[in-house]
């Protein structure tokens, strides 16, 4: 029996169990799958620098912008003196706001 025993024990390791099969078929799809996961967090990554490297470009272009955007801003009716009617005009909106912090 111990004969018997020596034969099944040297079997063993060169045939599988169902499970270990199993296993190694879900192991194996794991790993393609992390491959396919990572080989799509590097496109994605490239795609994202090549963004990047498109936005950077147009900084110059921002900047020009915003600078006349400043122009455009800034109110004409600064530099000149102030009318009867605008300064009713904000002496109302200041009563309104009074009024209505005395009313919080």
């Amino acid at each position: 029996m111990s004969s018997h025993q020596r034969s099944l024990s040297q079997a063993a390791p060169s045939e599988k169990s169902y499970f270990e099969q199993q296993r190694e078929a879900l192991i194996g799809e794991i790993a393609m799958s992390f491959e396919q996961v990572l080989a799509n967090i590097n496109k994605l990554n490239r795609s994202l620098e090549a963004v990047t490297t498109v936005g950077n470009e147009f900084s110059s272009v921002e900047a020009l912008w915003s600078q006349f955007e400043n122009v455009m801003a800034k109110d004409p009716e600064e530099n000149q003196p102030n009318e009867g009617d605008r300064g009713e005009g904000e002496e109302d909106e200041h009563k309104n706001n009074a009024e209505h912090e005395a009313r919080s």
